[in-house]
């Protein structure tokens, strides 16, 4: 007999997501859409391609209809695996609201192993690879780990491992100094256990509160800091350490650096979502219902939404365009998330800079408008966040226009 897997994405809630503001002021992060598909995705169509893959489940405290269309679209690609939303009652951190919902996770088919992941990464998502490796061990979980660099390592959760054996001998989230280059990918395989082990959690919580009035007694726990830590501490975790593409998306910048690197996959994956053309440099997604003018230039890294328009002698590069925007004759848009129902007159252009790899507070790299701003012609704008609703007739440079 086969086992059983589910997967369960955590897409968080309407007070996360605050630094992907102003594109999340009208719209959920996990819907916000990179390299044409929304965010939450990618995690589920490469959770689909995993054998014996029974259901998955997102959870998080988005309103049910906000996720509702989005659940419904998925069932109807993936008519195989049974997909649900499940709305928290409040906030209850990424392991609380596993917990929470335990009964939903473990209802027949029971599974023998759980995929999880955040809602806030770029990745190529390696499951077959992780399940392979859990199947080894027959730890607790299985963590992905991911390189990043000496001087970034202390923003995430640091991991310390067997180079042989890939057991987890060390794991602190967010130290104050540096530990390791591998971090923590935030992407788990765990065995049911997982739920015995959030239990263990949640009454050491409870001993504290009843010790501690400033601890607070209720559901919240996060998987990292409450179970992965103790685990690794038990050497109960091992890690399989990546070196494919990764990312965490947690702004804007982040969100254009990412929208890159799944076109680039797109190519090995799924080259049937790409487009082609005399004027295309790739890898670029063109939904079928925009109209590109053939004398337009367009990419390289540029994902352009529904009921889009770019006119004659236009150029877009490394760019999200959002749906129903209008790019005007010869306009100019380089390093830019343009929102939806924009209007960017003739020889505007709107850009940026890079993502730097180092964020400096204040710094404004990558130009971001919100939905139904109006560019007049002629008009230039770098490396700006523009609000909602606002109409540019003058150029600016490295502001937030209110």
């Amino acid at each position: 007999m086969s086992s059983v897997t589910k997967g369960v994405i955590l897409v968080g809630g309407p007070s996360k997501g605050t630094r992907m503001r102003p594109l999340t002021l009208d719209r959920a992060k996990p819907l916000l859409p990179i390299a044409g598909k929304p965010m939450v995705w990618h995690p589920l169509a490469a959770l689909a391609k995993v054998p014996g893959l029974s259901e998955i489940i997102l959870i998080g405290f988005y309103e049910d209809n906000v996720m509702a269309p989005f659940v419904k679209e998925s069932q109807r690609e993936f008519p195989n695996i049974r997909i649900s939303y499940l709305r928290e009652y409040r906030s209850l951190g990424t392991a609380g609201g596993l917990y929470h919902f335990r009964d939903s996770v473990l209802r027949p088919p029971v599974p023998q192993h759980i995929f999880i992941c955040n809602i806030d990464i770029c990745s190529s998502f390696p499951f077959a690879e992780m399940l392979e490796l859990h199947n080894k061990h027959r730890g607790v979980g299985t963590i992905l780990g991911v390189k990043v660099k000496k001087e970034t390592a202390t923003r995430y959760g640091c991991i310390v491992s067997d180079p042989e054996t890939s057991q987890v001998l060390h794991y602190v989230e967010k130290p104050e100094s540096w530990i390791s280059n591998t971090v923590n990918g935030g992407v788990y395989m765990f065995d049911v256990s997982l739920f015995d082990e959030i239990k263990v959690a949640m009454d050491l919580k409870a001993t504290r509160a009843q010790n501690d009035p400033l601890v607070q007694l209720d559901e919240n726990l996060q998987l990292e800091q409450d179970v992965i830590a103790p685990l690794a501490a038990q050497r109960k975790i091992y890690v399989l350490e990546s070196n494919d593409f990764w990312k965490q998306i947690k702004t804007a910048a982040s969100a254009v650096t990412a929208n890159a690197l799944y076109l680039k996959d797109y190519s090995k994956i799924r080259p049937d979502l790409l487009s082609k053309g005399a004027n295309i440099t790739g890898p670029v997604f063109i939904d079928d219902s925009a109209v590109i003018d053939p004398t337009a230039k367009v990419g390289p890294n540029v994902a352009i939404g529904a009921g889009v328009t770019v006119g004659e002698g236009a150029r877009i590069a490394n760019a999200i365009l959002l749906e129903n925007s209008l790019i005007d004759k010869h306009t100019v848009v380089l390093n830019s998330i343009i929102g939806s129902d924009c209007r960017l007159g003739q020889w505007a252009r709107v850009d940026g800079e890079p993502e730097p790899e180092t964020a400096v507070k204040g710094q404004i790299s990558v130009s971001v408008l919100a939905s139904e701003v109006w560019v007049a012609p002629e008009t230039h704008i770098r490396s700006c966040i523009v609000l909602p609703n606002k109409s540019l007739g003058k150029s600016a440079a490295n502001q937030v226009l209110l």
